[in-house]
């Protein structure tokens, strides 16, 4: 095939864009601990996304363990089995237990009438995940949450700048994280966020990320290092003027995939709601191999031959690994359709810089291999 397709690239400013920036800082003399360019980009980002309180980190998995400690959550938290492996192992780094729960069929996001059969009296939380940007049911969970008096976090590590009519999801449930990865729409290289429109945990979480310390003399508690630095912060800031015409471009991409693969028999694409508004920060399509002639497996080591990288995003299934298979909400049979999901779904290059040749080729390449 010619040149290499690459699945992700990751928002950059010029060199010439971000040198200012770094001399800046360099002048300052002042690399961590609420810095200016720390605190303007949790401002910045504030007004972009529509939310009241965001605290920056240096990753997207310590928002996810920071929650469940400033919530106290005790006990089962019910979550996917379909997401990145960080969403469950922060769950067990904070002592607590995992309850898999399984994903709609449609959007692979979690169900929320297997949450509600998976409640038992040790439930305490619900850890959901918004799918490839794609909002979970966030009205019925939100109707269960209530009832059963349980706590709801979303891991919304792909959905920066998602909207539901018209308002972000991020507001949703008792605190929305994030992650800025340099896979992400967003990017620090490193980093994430945490989002709550509780005042009082935000005020939690801000002492938590700096090891506890309210002042120079004083710790109020046993908190964790999860500060972002100045220069993360820079480049952040630098990407953000960017990151609308970045979406804009993803959209394009997305536009020219369906086109070209959507009377192709055996491959699924996911559903578009119009009352979303999306990141575009992936292409997943799901390869029915009954109808394709191959399998997910196949047709993944068939498009890596011709310089094609894509990814089995989410495979293996948490649930599968090894050193959660034994829980018993861990078994297959609990969980078919996320299991499903784990087998059929190929994530197609996707980013701002790819071409309409690249999504053409790509395109071919998918129609090349069915049988």
């Amino acid at each position: 095939m010619g040149k290499k397709v690459s699945l992700l690239k990751p928002l950059l400013p010029s060199l010439d864009e971000f040198i200012p920036s770094l001399h800046e800082i360099w002048g300052n003399q002042w690399l961590t601990n609420d810095g200016d360019f720390h605190n303007r980009l949790e401002e910045e980002l504030k007004s972009f996304l529509g939310v009241p309180n965001l605290l920056l980190m240096t990753n997207g998995t310590l928002p996810i363990m920071t929650a469940l400690h400033a919530l106290k959550v005790r006990g089962e938290v019910i979550t996917t089995p379909y997401s990145f492996v960080g969403t469950t192992h922060a769950i067990t780094w904070q002592g607590l237990k995992p309850v898999f729960a399984d994903v709609e069929a449609t959007t692979g996001c979690i169900d929320p009438q297997r949450i509600e059969d998976a409640i038992t009296p040790q439930t305490e939380a619900i850890l959901a995940v918004h799918i490839y940007g794609q909002p979970c049911d966030i009205e019925n969970i939100r109707d269960i949450a209530s009832r059963h008096e349980l706590k709801v976090i979303y891991d919304a590590a792909h959905a920066f700048g998602v909207k539901k009519d018209g308002k972000s999801i991020l507001n949703e449930g008792d605190v929305s994280t994030l992650s800025f990865h340099a896979t992400k729409v967003f990017n620090t290289a490193e980093g994430g966020a945490l989002i709550t429109k509780d005042s009082e945990i935000c005020d939690i979480v801000r002492n938590l990320r700096n090891f506890g310390i309210e002042s120079e003399t004083e710790v109020a508690c046993p908190g964790i290092n999860s500060k972002m630095d100045e220069l993360r912060s820079a480049l952040g800031l630098a990407n953000l003027r960017h990151v609308e015409e970045t979406i804009a471009a993803r959209s394009e991409v997305h536009t020219l995939y369906r086109n070209q693969l959507a009377d192709i028999e055996g491959i699924d694409l996911l559903p578009i709601y119009h009352d979303i508004s999306y990141n575009y920060g992936y292409f997943p399509i799901r390869i029915n191999e009954i109808l394709f002639g191959r399998s997910r497996d196949e047709v993944y080591d068939e498009l890596k031959e011709k310089g094609i990288t894509t990814r089995r995003y989410f495979y293996p299934l948490i649930s599968n690994l090894p050193f959660y298979s034994g829980i018993p909400s861990a078994d297959a049979s609990n969980l078919p359709e996320a299991n499903r999901w784990s087998e059929t779904v190929l994530c197609l290059p996707c980013h701002h810089l790819l071409s309409e040749e690249d999504v053409y080729s790509v395109s071919e390449a998918l129609k090349e291999a069915k049988r």
